[in-house]
């Protein structure tokens, strides 16, 4: 690989969709970026082979590539304190908040910034492929990511806010005070009416104001949709997380909602 060429990918997996994202870190510019919706939520087994499809078909995914990232988003998974953590205990950990197999392969990342451990449960079939397709990789959960990236950004003094990451059925909310994480849960939803009662759920279980505390959005929302009307509707401050990625981007891209990649544009 040329020095003056070296790039990175990264693969966002939900049930719901992929995402790819190509980092050229020599000139540190994004020169691809992009989001299948599946409009539906497929079996594992499907959403490998749409992976498949894609890599094979697109003939910017047989560069070399000096890393590869990846990151799973689903529910299948639970934050524990370091300080508490026992590898043996895995099972155990994630099996009080999500239905597991015994099958089940149980991993963990350690997110340093919150001093947590995140118990997850990956998709193997496609950690197996990308290993067979690629060589070796880094995978995180997509909680990990997104907590990670929320934490750094935030400053002592900002005050109480809560972040939500909108996916196409499915909402992951952090609510951080004084640079701490106070709360993270992900919820499913299939209507404007689920989306808002589990925002105003976040806001009544941690005793929030909704004319005070500021909801701040990224994911697949924008001021057009209607999860966004009915948000703001009921809190009254709004806004999208700022597109401040420190990077250079291809002049194909479209720039103008970033927040929506949020996710894979901190997976680097």
């Amino acid at each position: 690989m040329a020095i003056h060429n070296i790039k990175e990918l990264s693969i966002q997996i939900n049930l719901n969709g992929l995402s790819f994202c190509i980092l050229n870190r020599s000139q540190n510019t994004v020169d691809y970026l992009k989001t299948l919706d599946f409009k539906g939520k497929l079996s594992p087994f499907d959403v490998l082979n749409r992976l498949k499809t894609e890599l094979i078909q697109n003939s910017i995914f047989s560069d070399d590539f000096s890393e590869i990232h990846v990151i799973h988003q689903n529910e299948l998974a639970t934050l524990v304190p370091a300080d508490f953590y026992d590898e043996s205990c895995k099972a155990d950990y994630l099996k009080f908040n999500s239905k597991i197999l015994k099958t089940d392969f149980i991993t963990h990342d350690e997110i340093h910034i919150n001093k947590a451990v995140n118990v997850y449960v990956p998709y193997v079939n496609i950690n197996n492929y990308i290993f067979e397709t690629f060589g070796e990789f880094v995978y995180k959960h997509a909680s990990s990511v997104l907590i990670d990236s929320i934490l750094q950004k935030e400053k002592p003094s900002e005050p109480t806010a809560v972040y939500v990451n909108v996916g196409l059925q499915s909402m992951e909310c952090l609510v951080i005070e004084n640079q701490q994480l106070q709360l993270y849960n992900y919820f499913d939803f299939y209507s404007q009416e689920d989306f808002i009662y589990y925002l105003l759920f976040v806001y009544e279980q941690l005793g929030l104001n909704a004319e005070s505390t500021p909801i701040i959005f990224s994911g697949a929302i924008s001021k057009n949709d209607d999860l966004y009307t009915i948000a703001y509707k009921y809190i009254r401050h709004v806004s999208f997380m700022p597109s401040e990625f420190g990077f250079k981007f291809h002049d194909e891209i479209e720039t103008s909602d970033l927040h929506r990649h949020f996710l894979i544009l901190n997976s680097f």
